[in-house]
This record gives structure tokens, sequence and C-alpha cells, in this order.
């Protein structure tokens, strides 16, 4: 992706969502050629020169400082996400050409520990989403219609974003998908512009702009946000619904790598499917036309 043109367009998507009276300004009473903000009525309100925030949308802008960057911050209302994800496009890094893909790997002793953790489904996930490494309840829980050794090979390893836009089986786990769907999208925008020359990200969201409707909708809006912990809503085919807190955890000494492990309230329906799901009732038939990588 080209860190500038996308500093251009997200710049463009939030001055088009605020509008006048949302700043004080009284529109005029004739009709406004824009949506939202003019970028006139945006410098002005952030202090910066009309000509310098022009070369910004342009993707022209290079040197941008921190005054500018958090004065555009507070006068757009972004969100803490939404800043940090400002700030790398407008610091894209030195590099000129994308570096090709490298397989990950997860440590030992991170596969150790998921695995010692019978009673939690749990799984390794690097920074596109790609599933290094998962527990026996964590593939139960939300690809038992794959190979449990489906992580194994590099190159066909589940995607988790992938699968929520082209994989049937796993979007059903979902009832409330199309929230699911927005913070996916939103968590790969936040990832895609900390690491504007990884090509495998770059590639990752080609794909899926190609091959789903949807997913290239919600990019086109530019949503950011991270999410680290919650509650997941889930609708197993097997055990049937579910309400799970999640925590998101990074792997030190990694580029990216996060732990997300799953856990019920304790006397819960849900911790009662949990059990039942870790009791043996795995025995989901794969998905003929259904892998995780679409």
């Amino acid at each position: 992706m080209d860190a500038w043109s996308e500093l251009g367009d997200f710049l463009k998507s939030r001055r088009a969502a605020l509008r006048p009276e949302d700043v004080g300004i009284t529109p005029h009473p004739t009709r406004r050629r824009v949506p939202g903000l003019r970028r006139e009525e945006l410098a002005m309100l952030a202090g910066v020169s009309i000509t310098h925030y022009t070369r910004l949308e342009q993707g022209r802008g290079t040197g941008v400082s921190e005054s500018v960057l958090d004065a555009l911050a507070r006068t757009l209302r972004l969100s803490e996400d939404e800043t940090a994800h400002l700030k790398d496009l407008a610091r894209p890094g030195t590099a000129s050409r994308p570096a090709p893909p490298r397989a990950e790997h997860v440590s030992a002793s991170a596969r150790q520990l998921i695995a010692a953790m019978t009673e939690i489904p749990a799984l390794v996930l690097d920074r596109r989403g790609d599933v290094l490494a998962w527990n026996r309840l964590g593939h139960a829980l939300l690809a038992g219609h794959l190979p449990p050794d489906a992580t194994a090979a590099p190159a066909a390893r589940p995607n988790l974003v992938r699968m929520l836009f082209l994989d049937e089986r796993y979007r059903e786990l979902y009832p409330e998908r199309d929230e699911e769907a927005r913070l996916a999208v939103a968590s790969l925008r936040l990832a895609a512009g900390r690491r504007p020359g990884d090509r495998g990200l770059a590639e990752l969201i080609g794909e899926l702009s190609m091959k789903s409707p949807e997913f290239a909708s919600l990019w086109a809006r530019h949503p950011v946000r991270t999410c680290t912990s919650g509650v997941k809503h889930l609708r197993h085919p097997l055990v049937g619904a579910m309400s799970l807190a999640f925590e998101n955890l990074c792997v030190p000494g990694t580029a990216g790598q996060r732990l997300i492990a799953y856990t019920a309230e304790p006397g819960s329906p849900s911790e009662a499917a949990l059990r039942l799901l870790g009791g043996g009732v795995t025995d989901v038939p794969l998905a003929h036309g259904q892998p995780g990588r679409a």
C-alpha cells in the first residue's frame, strides 16, 4: 500500500464525517458541494495553513510535525486508535519496496503454553490474522470443520479475517457478524498502517477486496479500531450459543504475534457448553469447498 495515498484518503474520510455544526460552524444557506467540513474549514480550526493541509490530503506531505498531527486529530475528533493510525500513515518509514512475505513460526514455549490450557480455547495469531497454532479446544471452538493440523503448512494456514468473509462455516459462528466484520476490517487497517511495507498484508487486503464486496465496502470507509479484550457471542454448531470473554495478548519478542484466550463465566451455560465441547464433542464433518484459505 502507498502510505501517503492512504493518509490522504483517511483524512478525507474523517473530514467528510464531521458536520460543520458539530464544530460550531453555521453552514451557508447555499448548497455545499462537499460532505462534511471543507479543507479550508478544517485547516482553520486546526491552526494549519490550507496549503500545508492540502499537501497532506494529496499525499505530498513530508516532515509533518507532531503538533500538526495532534491538532488535526483533535479537530477531527479522532479516537486514540485513529490518532495512532494517523501518525503511522504520516511517518511510513524509509522502506521503498515491500518486503516479500516471510513465514512466521510460533515459539516452542508459546505452543507449550496454549497446549497446557486444556480447559480454555486458545490460539496464536500473527499480525495478519494467520493462525500459527491453536490448542485442541481453540480448534474445536473456531474451526472444527478444518483439520487439526491446518496450521502446520505456512502457505495454507487458516486466516481468521479471510475466513470471516469467505468461509461460510466460520461466518455462521457469529450471530452479530456485521459488527465482527467491522471490527476485523478496522483491526486490519490499524495493522496495515503500522506496516505499510508488509507484502503479505497487502496481498491479503487485495484478495479480500476482489473476492468480497462486503470487505471492499468496509475497507473503503477507513475504519480504525483495536480490540484487546471483550466478549464474543458465538453460535456453535455442536453446543449452541455461548458468550465468551476474550483477552488478546501480545507475545513478547515477536513481530506482532498475539495470543488469544477465551473464558466463560463460572457456572454459566456458556461454561457448560465449553466443557461439553472439551469433553470430546468435536466430530464436525469437514466442509468440502470451505477451507480457511479461499
